[in-house]
């Protein structure tokens, strides 16, 4: 088949296709902007195989993505192109606004048109495979055994949180009155390799090696369920490919912690790992500062993925212990990608070699 996939030099994007690409048989195109956060870098063990291309465009030029749909013919899109830190979503979420619902809404449109125009035998196989996140429901009471199922109300804390819950109704909307064939997934927090080190994981293993302070929000209580991104990988790939049409799945790592416990977790490793320390600290904990808490932070996301393993067969292969120690030795192991995301050094030559082209 022919796979089209959204945001593919993202954190999970990658994954995915870095998945596909080694499991399968499928070609895999990967439409991304190159935003901060995407990083072809991600990519660069599969990068020489026949199956992968690339494309730099946005999701929100809509005659751009009706020429990549008419060259490429895709069987299946699974979109994962968005805006997704939720910092970035309060100081400025225009961003958030034009990519979350502006670029779902006009890949929607394109698909719409596309599988119109299919032969039935297409059309039996084509299905848009929307990827958001547990946000979208708020948070649950504190001290609660409740947990997010499909059938959660949703009630978006954040501008981020919002823009991924309306783009969530743009495409239930475009199933039920236009019988575009979806699928969705609602994801808990990922962890793993080539994450962008803005998010929680990333950053404290950086700044502690770095011997710079490891930022906690509020009193570092707020709960999250951890999924390990290449255990998320194969349940996207798997419902892309075997869901039911209409459907929703949550998926979940089952390691509900709190982020204080997680940073906690990360600098025991790293006494591990690293103990000859930067700048004569005494002990990695020591660098934990808790700073003003975020506005309108959620205290607690905790993911029911009960149906997705009764449906489809899923369960995570990782727990948290095992995914955070692979996790933290492949930074250890990969300096060259963090310097190259945080320069930006390989990123901006790969631009150029696309706009020179």
């Amino acid at each position: 088949m022919n796979i089209l996939i959204t945001g593919g030099a993202g954190f999970i994007g990658s994954a995915v296709i870095r998945h596909i690409i080694a499991n399968t048989s499928h070609n895999v195109l990967n439409i991304d902007k190159l935003t901060y956060a995407g990083n072809l870098e991600s990519l660069v063990d599969i990068s020489d195989s026949s199956r992968y291309h690339f494309s730099l465009n946005n999701i929100c030029n809509k005659s751009a993505m009706e020429k990549v749909f008419h060259d490429f013919e895709p069987d299946i899109v699974m979109h994962l192109a968005a805006e997704s830190h939720v910092d970035r979503s309060i100081t400025g979420s225009a961003d958030f606004i034009e990519t979350n619902i502006i670029g779902t809404y006009t890949l929607l449109e394109v698909a719409r048109q596309y599988y119109t125009n299919l032969s039935d035998i297409k059309k039996a196989i084509f299905r848009f495979h929307h990827i958001s996140t547990d946000e979208v429901y708020g948070d649950l009471e504190e001290g609660s055994d409740n947990l997010f199922v499909e059938s959660t109300a949703y009630a978006p804390s954040s501008p981020y949180s919002a823009s991924k819950a309306s783009s969530d109704h743009l495409v239930r909307a475009w199933y039920r009155t236009y019988g575009l064939p979806i699928v969705i997934t609602n994801c808990s927090n990922n962890y793993g390799p080539y994450h962008f080190p803005e998010k929680l994981i990333p950053l404290t293993i950086l700044n502690a090696l770095k011997g710079k302070p490891l930022p906690i929000y509020g009193n570092g209580l707020q709960v999250r369920d951890w999924l390990y991104v290449e255990d998320h990988a194969r349940a996207l790939f798997l419902v892309a490919t075997e869901a039911e049409i209409g459907e929703t799945y949550n998926i979940g790592g089952h390691n509900e912690l709190k982020n204080i416990d997680v940073v906690k977790g990360i600098c025991n490793l790293l006494e591990e790992l690293v103990p000859n320390k930067p700048n004569g600290i005494g002990n990695y904990v020591d660098l934990i500062t808790y700073v003003k808490d975020r506005p309108g932070h959620d205290l607690r996301y905790a993911i029911d993925a009960s149906k997705i393993q009764k449906e489809l067969g899923w369960t995570p292969n990782e727990i948290f212990e095992t995914g955070l120690r692979k996790t933290v030795q492949w930074y250890l192991d990969n300096q060259d990608w963090v310097e190259n995301v945080e320069t930006g050094e390989y990123k901006n030559w790969i631009q150029k070699q696309y706009q020179n082209n």
